[in-house]
């Protein structure tokens, strides 16, 4: 029973979260915003095909039973919609949009900081306690497997830097409302029982190993990236200085005039700009 309830989270495409940690990490939006929609689209189809080839030794469930229609569905609008929205607003307003952002990255804190005292509080000790040992440590390592695979691979294809961190959120964040969902819909309770709370372990792991990725990034990996932006601008204004003065001794001319015996007098004048 455990294994189906890891393996169905492990099946679902990307989630919401690596959206908003890609923001945090400067990372590739399009890059982030396509991964997660074309993931959802093609779950209608692969992910109950996964499910059936891995778990067709465990469970005698109908195939139809796991497709995933109206939660995809769901993903999909929760995905999608917010987006076109934000778009829009960048487009018309683009003082309010970042006056947005700001607000939605500190409420993006402090909702994980009421969904870890929210779930500790609903699961309680008793419910916890009731876990096999097992399933804590592959909420916890299941994460950081993906985020590391994810990164690896971005670094084998020679991503950029931007791209490789977005890859690596992708990879590890997983669709855990959309594993609830199919939990609660394909399996009866008698049989899951406590698994239905492995996806909520897996949503407070995967969101604290990715807000210690951000961390380290903001304290680490972002000097370094500035450094590069900054160096490039001094070239350019380098340049661009080097070029006005040649713009300025250019523009030094001398007027030539006639005196006796055919000799020529060069009268230097200067001309501002």
């Amino acid at each position: 029973v455990a294994a189906v309830a890891v393996l169905l989270c492990g099946c679902c495409p990307g989630g919401n979260l690596s959206n908003l940690m890609s923001v945090l990490v400067d990372g590739d939006m399009t890059l982030s915003i396509i991964m997660t929609a074309s993931s959802t689209l093609l779950a209608l189809l692969l992910m109950p095909l996964c499910l059936w080839v891995y778990s067709r030794h465990w469970i005698d469930t109908a195939l139809v039973r796991l497709l995933p229609l109206g939660a995809v569905s769901l993903t999909l609008g929760s995905t999608l919609l917010p987006i076109g929205l934000g778009v829009l607003i960048r487009y018309r307003h683009p003082r309010a949009a970042d006056l947005l952002v700001k607000i939605s990255l500190w409420s993006l804190l402090v909702t994980l900081v009421v969904l870890f005292i929210l779930t500790g509080t609903m699961l309680g000790p008793d419910l916890l306690a009731h876990i096999p040992a097992s399933v804590y440590a592959i909420a916890v390592l299941m994460p950081l497997a993906g985020y590391a695979l994810g990164y690896g691979l971005a670094t084998l294809f020679r991503m950029p830097p931007h791209c490789r961190r977005t890859v690596s959120l992708e990879t590890g964040c997983q669709n855990v409302q959309l594993c609830t969902a199919i939990l609660k819909l394909t399996f009866p309770p008698q049989l899951i029982g406590g698994m239905y709370m492995f996806p909520l372990l897996y949503a407070l792991f995967q969101a604290a190993e990715a807000g210690l990725f951000v961390l380290a990034y903001k304290m680490y990996g972002r000097d370094s990236y500035k450094q590069e932006a900054p160096g490039e601008e001094e070239d350019t204004d380098i340049s661009y200085r080097k070029l006005k003065e040649e713009e300025v001794a250019d523009t030094s001319y001398g007027t030539v005039t006639a005196e006796e015996h055919g000799s020529v007098q060069m009268e230097p004048t200067q001309t501002a700009l």
